[in-house]
């Protein structure tokens, strides 16, 4: 069973993409969704994420987002730090998940982070989802109601789109839907023959 990343950063359009590959029936594990998840949940994680950013980390034993995302996004080392902590628990996670999707001809894990982290290297593919930074902004603006400074921030934080780009095997371009869609079709089926092959 193959194993294909789908990376890009913030606001680039890589729920909808994970979407259309649903729509194609094809498993895709969320690790922003299961990451936060683990934070509520595992308890070792839980753990070290207080003993490395304090007590204030957790309000009531629920992760105190809005500390942390202070705390984080305007210090490039401590989100380094957050990440190397919660990062083996995810993929460990993913490792469990995919376990259980062994009748599936490839599963999709999506994350902004595959080639920070290296994990792109222990994939058998990479896509990488870019769009337009004016997009991803009015993208970010409507889903989480950040302020552009806030948004451009984070986008700071991250690898821009033309260097992410050179880690991958398919670059889909975000925008009209309805191409999104043809792009996916495309490379689901050439991912296909290749498995046939």
């Amino acid at each position: 069973m193959k194993k294909i990343g789908i990376t890009g950063g913030i606001g680039s359009g890589k729920t909808k993409v994970c979407e259309f590959f649903e729509e194609l029936g094809i498993p895709v594990y969320y690790s922003d969704i299961q990451a936060k998840s683990l934070m509520n949940t595992n308890l070792k994680l839980i753990n070290k994420i207080i003993s490395t950013f304090g007590e204030k980390s957790y309000i009531n034993n629920v992760l105190n987002k809005e500390y942390l995302s202070e705390e984080v996004f305007n210090n490039p080392e401590k989100l380094k730090t957050l990440n190397s902590i919660v990062h083996p628990f995810v993929i460990e996670d993913f490792q469990h998940w995919c376990l259980s999707k062994n009748n599936y001809p490839y599963v999709i894990i999506e994350s902004a982070l595959l080639v920070e982290t290296g994990l792109y290297k222990t994939l058998d593919l990479l896509i990488c989802v870019v769009a337009n930074e004016e997009e991803k902004i009015k993208r970010i603006e409507e889903r989480d109601k950040l302020s552009r400074e806030k948004i451009l921030k984070r986008m700071e934080n991250q690898m821009n789109d033309e260097e992410k780009s050179q880690y991958a095997d398919f670059v889909i371009v975000s925008g009209d839907l309805a191409h999104v869609k043809t792009q996916v079709q495309n490379i689901h089926d050439e991912i296909c023959k290749s498995l046939i092959i």
